[in-house]
C-alpha cells in the first residue's frame, strides 16, 4: 500500500497562489487601479497564508471575499485620510493670518497640528467659543448637545490645547482670544 503524504503548508500555499492568484488579480483590477490591485492581491494571500487552515476546499469564493474586504478597508482608509486632509486644509484656510499678523509660521503650523489632533467635537467646542464668540449655552445648542456635555468637550479641548502649547518653545505670542 502506498501512503499519500499531506502537502506541506508551503506547498499548499504555493498551489493556492499558482492556481488562484491570477483570478484574484483579475477581481482586484475590476475594482481598483493596477497599483492598488497588486497591494490587494498581496494582502489577500497574506491573509490566506496566516489562515491557511481556514481556507476551504473551494478557495476562490473565500479569496474573493477577502479581496472585497481588503478593497473596502482601503477605500475606508483613503476616505479617512481624505477627510483629515480636507479638515487640515479647511483649518489652514480659516486660520490664514492677516497680512500684518506677527504670528510666526512655525507656531501657526504647530497650533494647526494641535487643533487637528483634537477630536472633531473638541475642536468644534473650542472654535465655537474662541473664534465664533459664543457662550457655552449657545455653542451647546449649535453643537447639538447638552450644556454639561459641551462643557466637558470644551474642558478637554482646552486641556489638549494647553498640553500642545507647553511643547512649543516659550515665546511671547498674541492672545488667542480667550482660549486659555
Amino acid at each position: 500500500m502506498r501512503q499519500t503524504s499531506t502537502p506541506s503548508p508551503d506547498d499548499r500555499f504555493e498551489a493556492l497562489w499558482l492556481r488562484w492568484g491570477p483570478r484574484v488579480m483579475a477581481y482586484a483590477l475590476r475594482h481598483t487601479d493596477p497599483d492598488v490591485a497588486q497591494d490587494v492581491v498581496s494582502e489577500v494571500f497574506l491573509v490566506a497564508w496566516r489562515r491557511l487552515d481556514s481556507v476551504p476546499a473551494e478557495p476562490l469564493p473565500w479569496l474573493l471575499v477577502v479581496a472585497r474586504n481588503v478593497i473596502s478597508n482601503q477605500h475606508r482608509s483613503r476616505d479617512r485620510q481624505g477627510r483629515v486632509a480636507d479638515e487640515l486644509q479647511r483649518l489652514r484656510t480659516v486660520a490664514e493670518p492677516a497680512p500684518a499678523a506677527e504670528v510666526l509660521a512655525g507656531e501657526r503650523e504647530a497650533m494647526l497640528q494641535i487643533l487637528a489632533a483634537m477630536t472633531a467635537p473638541e475642536r468644534e467646542a473650542l472654535l465655537l467659543t474662541a473664534w465664533d464668540g459664543l457662550s457655552p449655552r449657545q455653542a451647546a445648542a449649535v453643537a447639538g448637545c447638552s450644556v454639561p456635555a459641551f462643557h466637558t468637550r470644551l474642558f478637554r479641548a482646552r486641556s489638549r490645547l494647553r498640553q500642545g502649547r507647553e511643547t512649543l518653545e516659550p515665546r511671547p505670542s498674541p492672545s488667542l482670544g480667550g482660549i486659555e
